[in-house]
């Protein structure tokens, strides 16, 4: 096999987000992890954040406030093509993927029905008269998944405070599901369980963020291959 074809054989990244939520009511902050399906080909049986890929309906919802600045500048470093959209697609993709997954609908009430983007999960959304606010997300961490995996994925971490729940859908999670249950567990008790390598990593860049005051401004940690090692730098 030539070096050419060897890199043929890379399967690209595609551009996906996934959301923290955190209870910071109780002494210990807990946070939400799901089980994924056993039958599921990326990470089975694994507990992760509820997350996935891109939608083309993400560039199509309202919205009730626009991302931070701070969170908006920081999506673009090291990012080709990274527009005011696109940045505003990645964050509402996190906030879709969340309800698919668990049923937990992120946003603000009482502002009427936004637009409905018909034949979408964001339907709902507009059922509900909930509006996507993404001025309520905190860009934690972003990780590209190793070349050697079939399935990779440029994903964007973010993390929102669970007082930000405006409502929830039940018979979203089950054995038939694609998360079969969900935890809230402090950070110590999530590093307990069956955990991605990369989750891992991620609640340990929680915990340091929660030291430093969980700031827009603090470096975002960005997870990468580079020349066959997998590093981490700072955005």
């Amino acid at each position: 096999m030539t070096a050419l074809s060897e890199k043929q054989t890379i399967a690209p990244p595609r551009d996906a987000a996934t959301l923290v939520l955190m209870d910071f009511k109780a002494k210990s902050p807990k946070i939400l992890m799901g089980r994924r399906h056993s039958s599921n080909s990326f990470m089975p049986d694994k507990f992760v954040f509820p997350g996935g890929r891109v939608d083309p309906s993400d560039r199509k919802m309202n919205i009730a406030s626009p991302l931070d600045q701070i969170v908006e500048d920081r999506l673009a470093i090291k990012a080709r093509h990274m527009s005011s959209m696109k940045a505003r697609a990645i964050a509402l993709a996190a906030i879709r993927e969340t309800f698919e997954e668990t049923g937990i609908m992120l946003g603000e009430t009482g502002m009427g029905a936004p637009p409905k983007v018909v034949g979408t999960p964001w339907e709902t959304y507009s059922i509900r008269e909930i509006w996507p606010s993404l001025d309520q997300l905190h860009f934690i961490a972003r990780a590209i998944t190793p070349k050697k995996h079939h399935k990779r994925f440029d994903t964007r971490f973010f993390l929102a405070d669970s007082a930000n729940i405006a409502h929830s859908e039940t018979g979203k999670v089950g054995p038939d599901s694609e998360l079969t249950e969900t935890v809230w567990v402090t950070l110590s008790e999530a590093k307990k369980l069956d955990l991605p390598s990369i989750t891992s990593m991620i609640i340990d860049e929680i915990a340091l963020r929660l030291e430093q005051g969980m700031k827009h401004y603090l470096p975002v940690p960005y997870f990468h291959e580079f020349r066959g090692r997998y590093v981490r730098e700072e955005l």
